[in-house]
């Protein structure tokens, strides 16, 4: 699925060839898999990041979900713009297309995006928002069930409960916090103990 074409949104492959904007709210911000210029953090206003779409394939099997981040309309939400050097803006898209659509549960779109620097800046910048009409889309799920979803959920690309405590050391790595997320993180600290060794006598 190549985008969607809107007077506020375009896709991709529709922007002119130049220097490539990509938003990252969730495992982008901290394994970007693409080469990079400039690396800002951001603000994308108009929708938010939420744990609202079930993972059939990276984090979790249509037969055991896991839970991974989406964006989803409303409110707003802090994470990190990449700038892509223009002679790689094709590759860089195929590589987010093949990583974020293989089942394609986002929408990818253009999206304005304020770049947290001085002066401060806006962009337009490649974005995946989560499509509501799909099979995969969770909604807003109460904390326990999240909970579950996420202790089960185990993919190709490993368990989704490392996901979630490795985007949650990265926003907190970038300054700020995500106050759902960080629930769900101290939920699954407390599920999985440390274990203390027996002395042996």
């Amino acid at each position: 699925m190549s985008g969607i074409t809107t007077p506020e949104t375009k896709s991709a492959k529709e922007s002119p060839a130049s220097d490539l904007w990509v938003f990252g709210y969730g495992s982008l911000i901290w394994r970007p898999g693409f080469d990079y210029i400039e690396r800002v953090p951001a603000r994308l206003v108009g929708e938010h990041r939420a744990l609202c779409v079930y993972s059939f394939d990276h984090r979790g099997t249509p037969e055991k979900p896991g839970l991974v981040l989406g964006l989803d309309r409303g409110g707003a939400c802090r994470g990190v713009a990449f700038r892509v050097e223009s002679k790689l803006r094709n590759d860089t898209i195929a590589y987010l297309r093949g990583r974020e659509q293989t089942t394609h549960v986002y929408r990818e779109v253009m999206r304005s995006v304020w770049l947290d620097n001085d002066p401060r800046q806006r962009i337009s910048a490649l974005t995946y928002v989560v499509d509501r009409g799909h099979v995969q889309y969770a909604g807003r799920l109460p904390l326990h069930d999240q909970l579950r979803i996420v202790q089960q959920g185990h993919g190709r690309s490993g368990n989704n409960r490392d996901y979630v405590l490795s985007t949650v050391k990265a926003i907190e790595t970038e300054g700020f916090r995500d106050e759902p997320l960080h629930q769900l993180a101290l939920l699954l600290h407390d599920a999985h103990p440390h274990k203390v060794e027996a002395p042996v006598l």
